[in-house]
């Protein structure tokens, strides 16, 4: 619970894929609302060169689709816990710390 509670706590940490991945679908209006502001208030991390390296290493080590490669190669750039409830997407990718949000 303590780990919660310093995710609440603190601004969240978006991969740029993520904000894009949440904002491209045509969600009703007032679910759309708060995703746009939830993205609004966050840190977004863009494509940086160490981002983009170590997705291409990702990409060569892992049988993993191109935006959850940059997800965690953003998580692992910058040494944040992924939250994510697709925790089977990132099997096997040593040093990434992951959380199912469902599980905790």
């Amino acid at each position: 619970m303590a780990f919660l509670n310093i995710i609440v706590d603190e601004i969240p940490n978006v991969s740029v894929i993520t904000k894009i991945e949440v904002l491209r679908f045509n969600a009703p209006e007032k679910a759309y609302k708060v995703l746009s502001d939830f993205m609004e208030t966050s840190l977004i991390f863009d494509l940086s060169n160490d981002v983009v390296n170590k997705t291409i290493l990702l990409g060569k080590n892992h049988k993993i689709k191109l935006p959850d490669a940059i997800i965690a190669a953003t998580a692992l750039v910058y040494d944040l816990t992924l939250l994510s409830r697709n925790v089977i997407d990132y099997k096997g990718i040593s040093k990434l710390q992951i959380v199912n949000p469902y599980d905790m």
